[in-house]
């Protein structure tokens, strides 16, 4: 029993998503390659939803330049809510405000220049928990 006692838990969970998305152009022009639907979600959702049915609780997603939609996503949207919810659409209203569930956090890091995967998961090391580092 000591030896489960001294297990690690993982509870964050580090998506690198600020690359420009070239190998999907035209595609990712205006639309960021983790936004591209598969059949009724963006892919990074269910990316997402994996980590945290996994136990993750915090969700530190490494951005770019342009990436903005993708913390609009995981963000709370009352007002689309509220006019879902004025129409009789609560099941849609319920869909867009569960995307990210109670307890769960979303950070947001900015990568400021794309030096590699390598670089983005060193700029998310200060929220993962170690220190700052200048360059990112």
């Amino acid at each position: 029993m000591a030896e489960l006692d001294s297990i690690i838990k993982i509870k964050k969970a580090v998506f690198p998503v600020a690359s420009f998305g070239t190998r999907f152009l035209p595609a990712t022009k205006a639309m960021p390659k983790e936004l591209l639907p598969i059949v009724d979600k963006p892919l990074i959702q269910y990316a997402a939803e994996e980590a945290i049915a996994a136990g993750i609780d915090t969700l530190i997603f490494v951005t770019g330049r342009n990436k903005r939609a993708i913390e609009d996503h995981f963000d709370a949207n009352n007002e689309l809510e509220t006019m879902l919810r004025a129409k009789g659409k609560d099941a849609q209203a319920d869909i867009v405000r569960n995307i990210i569930p109670t307890g769960v956090e979303c950070i947001l890091v900015r990568q400021a220049e794309q030096l590699g995967l390598g670089h983005a998961v060193l700029c998310a090391e200060r929220a993962v928990g170690g220190i700052s580092l200048p360059f990112c």
